[in-house]
């Protein structure tokens, strides 16, 4: 490969290329020629850099888990499970099956960055309003009172006075926003900072049931697609617990394992460190008796994904009629403080 390195797949990007992996390997091609065939198509730069450097190592080796590992661009758990799909001859069932799971992981990414970007949208806009208002407006009315012979008083003049602080320290405001600004970026877009974001919010019960709920999801999803690649069950708990980042369930995942690897029933080690509780319990220790566990894990995932799906719906809908009316009220007392005092003024005219 050359001496660029190239930037690790998205989940969209890592689910496109398993699904066209899949593709080409159900259709009896080899994994070399299906490099070759998607190399010929490639446009981007990148994409034909990443796939040249597939290929080499492909000739040079025969074994594709290595190639994908070269690239340092796959994430472990993907290698991890193409590795296993190599030695079982179940290479295309485990990319089809990949294709999936990331496919599921940028549309649960999207609708979470869609849930926080609105309010945080809402939240700007209404700073916005907010600081014209009371930097550019009040002073406007602020010359009409002293024509009229009088002055503000109460709650118009504390806001005033806001005003002419902001105005008179703007560079100061304006590097805190910044900061403000770049401490946002970093907390969504590094690893670092969504870790430490994450440790915030799981401070919160009804945030931390929720981030509870994205790691069960994840769980059953790892679990359902390492269960029908015919591991072991303490096998699988091994590879999956990767794929966790939430603290306190991966502590219950860690006692889980544990427990597994003594001897323990998967199924019951669930229930009893609250992985699963109630339905989801029952369906998984059913599941575990019938043979159906990878099957059920897919359900439970499914059920986790809509509920979550409907979590954030029903989040996003509270929040924009109430940022609105915050905003609505906001500006209502700001003009209110003013128009009272001086339709006052103007009647006793």
């Amino acid at each position: 490969m050359g001496t660029k390195k190239l930037t690790p797949l998205s989940n969209r990007e890592t689910a496109a290329f398993c699904s066209q992996m899949a593709i080409i390997l159900k259709s009896g091609i080899s994994s070399i020629e299906g490099v070759s065939i998607m190399l010929e198509d490639a446009k981007e730069a990148d994409e034909k850099e990443l796939l040249s450097g597939l290929h080499e190592t492909l000739m040079n080796t025969g074994i594709f888990y290595e190639a994908l590992k070269e690239t340092g661009v796959f994430p472990d758990y993907l290698l991890y499970m193409v590795q296993i799909g190599e030695q079982t001859g179940k290479l295309d069932e485990v990319m089809e099956s990949l294709a999936e799971y990331y496919e599921k992981e940028a549309n649960l990414a999207q609708t979470i960055k869609n849930a926080v970007t609105y309010p945080l949208v809402m939240i700007v806009m209404m700073l916005l309003v907010v600081i014209v208002l009371i930097t550019r407006v009040m002073p406007v009315f602020n010359q009409v009172f002293r024509q009229l012979g009088s002055e503000m008083t109460g709650i118009s003049h504390a806001i005033l006075s806001a005003g002419e602080f902001m105005n008179r320290y703007a560079a100061v405001f304006i590097c805190i926003f910044a900061a403000l600004a770049v401490l946002i970026v970093y907390l969504i877009r590094s690893s670092h900072g969504q870790k430490l974001f994450r440790s915030f919010l799981d401070k919160f019960r009804s945030t931390r049931s929720f981030s509870e709920n994205i790691a069960a999801y994840r769980f059953s999803n790892g679990m359902a697609l390492t269960l029908s690649s015919g591991l072991t069950p303490e096998e699988c708990l091994n590879l999956t617990v990767n794929l966790i980042d939430q603290d306190s369930f991966r502590t219950k995942l860690d006692k889980c394992r544990d427990a597994v690897s003594q001897g323990d029933d998967l199924c019951d080690s669930l229930l009893a460190n609250g992985i699963f509780t109630g339905i989801y319990a029952r369906m998984a220790s059913i599941a575990s008796r019938t043979g159906m566990l990878d099957e059920v894990m897919r359900k439970i995932a499914s059920q986790y994904e809509d509920d979550i799906d409907s979590r954030l719906s029903a989040v996003i809908a509270t929040v924009e009629p109430t940022l609105v009316i915050i905003l609505s009220v906001i500006v209502g007392v700001i003009l209110l403080s003013v128009m009272l005092p001086l339709m006052g003024i103007m009647t006793g005219l």
